[in-house]
């Protein structure tokens, strides 16, 4: 099963009112492990960037001038992103400035069900504590010391891990479900899903020594004929 850990920076708080998403940042998971796919974008907003916003994200007019605007790499984040289900925190506020550029640029929208709203879990889970990032990275002891300004990929790297905790941490797959070849970008979902660990080309040296081999045999035999063991 793949997911897509997703953030987005932006202008503002409302696509409607003009304002644009200046990053994303995106992180593969296949069964609930990281594979080290990711995917990162600054985006030129055609538009000056708010006072308020450069505070939070240290992205400033001179930095995002030169960058492509959303039409240019809209196909390759759709391309990047797949079918996969999308694992958002706060999921409606990155979803409603997505699909406004998607549709800016006559691309096909995300559908609403595809995403996973990590705010909405952890406010089920704990209701009535705090359920920002932060607030989720001091709950689960995630370092986080490096979140000095809101980035997109670091963002999706800890919302990565918040994630997996919020469900019960890596325990269900312990990454065997993992495919080969899970590093580096290209079309997306190309997994075989019955890939299977192979034979080891060497088998393990024996941990048994003599001396207990030797034991287990004198144990054994002190048993008699009708023991389990020589049935």
């Amino acid at each position: 099963m793949r997911e897509i850990v997703l953030d987005t920076e932006t202008t503002g708080l409302e696509p409607a009112d003009g304002h644009r998403v200046v990053e994303i940042g995106a992180v593969e998971l296949y069964n609930h492990m990281p594979t080290g796919r990711t995917y990162h974008q600054y985006i030129n907003p055609a538009r000056p960037m708010p006072e308020e916003a450069f505070a939070v994200h240290g992205l400033g007019d001179d930095f995002l001038r030169d960058k492509p605007l959303f039409t240019d790499i809209g196909a390759q984040f759709i391309a990047f992103v797949g079918d996969s289900r999308l694992v958002i925190h706060n999921a409606g506020f990155d979803m409603k400035f997505l699909n406004w550029e998607l549709k800016s640029c006559s691309l096909a929208p995300l559908p609403m069900e595809r995403a996973i709203d990590t705010l909405a879990i952890a406010r089920r889970k704990y209701p009535g504590a705090p359920a920002s990032l932060d607030a989720l990275c001091r709950r689960f002891g995630i370092d986080n010391a490096a979140r000095t300004l809101h980035g997109a990929l670091l963002d999706s790297e800890i919302l990565a891990e918040v994630y997996l905790e919020l469900i019960g941490g890596r325990q269900p797959d312990f990454a065997l479900g993992a495919g080969p070849g899970v590093s580096g970008y290209g079309p997306a979902g190309n997994r075989d899903a019955g890939w299977r660990p192979g034979a080891r080309p060497e088998p393990l040296p024996p941990r048994l020594t003599d001396a207990e081999r030797a034991a287990h045999e004198a144990f054994v035999a002190g048993m008699g004929e009708k023991a389990l063991w020589d049935r």
